[in-house]
């Protein structure tokens, strides 16, 4: 009784994000309770696996007891206090530890409240670096096919995610397009590493025609999440960095989603060795826990800014919450897991139990492909597997693995039809293949007609 009690109170106040409402008329809504390590436990005692770390933030479980340590003893001494003007300790020691956490051209932190405001930041740095590097024509941005960079104008214009573009397309700045990396559109027999190679050869000739006019290439390095977990080769990262240094371009950096442990090595762009101009972190930066973000860049960028503030070259930007010191502290707390604990290596471990625990799901006759990066793994459903034809979005295949899974006790969010698991590294191997269970007899549900 308590539980629709509830509901009847979320659905007379509530405007849920991503979220068609009136789909709550037949598909209840869930209400928590309370979370612990993987579970999430609702208001009738049923628990579920968080598969996807509740929007891939959650790095060490829910109601993690060193993060919550850290936020109870901030909480006693500094809540809040604006950054204009004044400082607080997490704030300069979460910089350090950022620093020395990333290739040391970047030298300096600039600090938003959530992942779409850091794509902002990092664009507009760049177009204002040009304006005070006597360059203002260098206004362009340039994106990939199927990229996802947040949901305000401007990470939405730089995004490629066809709904949202066609319906705010009048509010969008204009920004270039280059075809996808992802293996997952390679000819058949083609290796990622091959594919990749093959289609920067576009991104190189728009970079060699337009340069003069094209400020930063913004990428989502190896993994473009919510254009459906499309995975592609390190060399597309190397091959660009080269390129853009060549023809004095930007590099954008998004790890909002990828940073943090996520793909194999703390950073994506480690694998590919390189260093971006501006590094756009936020998701796992806080365990989960808080809404913080961070664009880490270089002293050549900083010092372009720095000067007279009569001149306006001053960096124009601020957010009220920014460098929270409760999230920072959270921040801190998720740095200290990964320093006194062996979560890269045993996130390696955990990924292999992920490749063999979905298998079996290669050889589904609805399976189109299984990719996988570190600790991502995507089952991509299509209607015919010899030509990879997919279902019709509207037949919301992945809606039915979703409402499935529910029943079985985990959380799976579906990308259309792309069924991912991305979980708290506090996952043990058994939970593992309860999921991957879990996803093969969903899959076969949502397929068997």
């Amino acid at each position: 009784m308590f539980n629709l009690k509830l509901l009847q109170r979320d659905l007379s106040v509530l405007w849920h994000p991503c979220t068609q409402m009136k789909d709550h008329e037949t598909l209840p809504l869930i209400p928590i309770r309370r979370g612990e390590g993987v579970w999430l436990e609702d208001f009738d005692g049923n628990r579920y696996i968080d598969a996807i770390s509740s929007w891939w933030v959650n790095l060490f479980g829910h109601a993690n007891p060193r993060i919550n340590a850290a936020i109870q003893e901030q909480l006693a001494t500094l809540e809040h206090v604006i950054l204009a003007g004044f400082s607080h300790e997490p704030v300069i020691e979460l910089s350090e530890r950022l620093l020395a956490l990333t290739p040391p051209s970047l030298t300096r932190c600039f600090y938003a409240d959530n992942g779409s405001a850091a794509i902002e930041v990092a664009l507009k740095m760049s177009f204002h670096y040009w304006r005070n590097q006597g360059q203002p024509q260098k206004q362009q941005f340039v994106t990939l096919q199927d990229s996802y960079h947040g949901e305000t104008l401007g990470a939405l214009a730089v995004g490629d995610v066809a709904l949202y573009k066609e319906i705010y397309a009048p509010l969008l700045m204009k920004t270039i397009t280059v075809p996808s990396p992802a293996g997952c559109y390679a000819e058949l027999g083609e290796s990622y590493e091959d594919y990749a190679q093959r289609q920067f050869v576009m991104m190189e000739t728009l970079l060699k025609q337009q340069a003069d006019r094209i400020a930063a290439v913004i990428v989502e390095p190896l993994v473009q999440c919510a254009g459906g977990m499309r995975m592609y080769h390190p060399i597309y990262l190397s091959r660009l960095r080269a390129a853009c240094d060549q023809y004095q371009v930007h590099l954008i950096a998004d790890e909002i989603a990828v940073g943090f442990g996520r793909t194999g090595t703390f950073f994506a762009c480690e694998q590919a060795n390189i260093a971006a101009d501006f590094l756009c972190l936020s998701k796992g930066l806080t365990g989960g826990y808080l809404p913080l973000s961070v664009v880490l860049t270089t002293e050549k960028i900083y010092q372009a800014f720095y000067d007279e503030y009569t001149t306006l070259k001053a960096f124009l930007h601020s957010h009220s919450y920014t460098g929270n010191p409760l999230a920072c502290r959270a921040a801190l707390a998720t740095l200290a897991i990964f320093a006194q604990d062996q979560v890269i290596e045993n996130n390696r471990h955990l990924a292999q139990v992920m490749t063999r625990a979905t298998r079996p799901l290669q050889d589904h006759p609805h399976v189109g492909e299984v990719r996988q990066q570190g600790m991502i793994v995507a089952i991509e459903m299509v209607k015919d597997k010899k030509t990879r034809q997919p279902y019709p979005w509207q037949e919301r295949r992945g809606l039915r693995v979703y409402q499935y899974a529910l029943t079985q006790g985990a959380l799976l969010r579906p990308l259309g039809n792309v069924i991912y698991l991305m979980p708290p590294y506090v996952i043990t191997p058994e939970q593992i293949e309860r999921l991957a269970q879990i996803a093969y007899h969903g899959i076969e549900q949502a397929t068997r007609d």
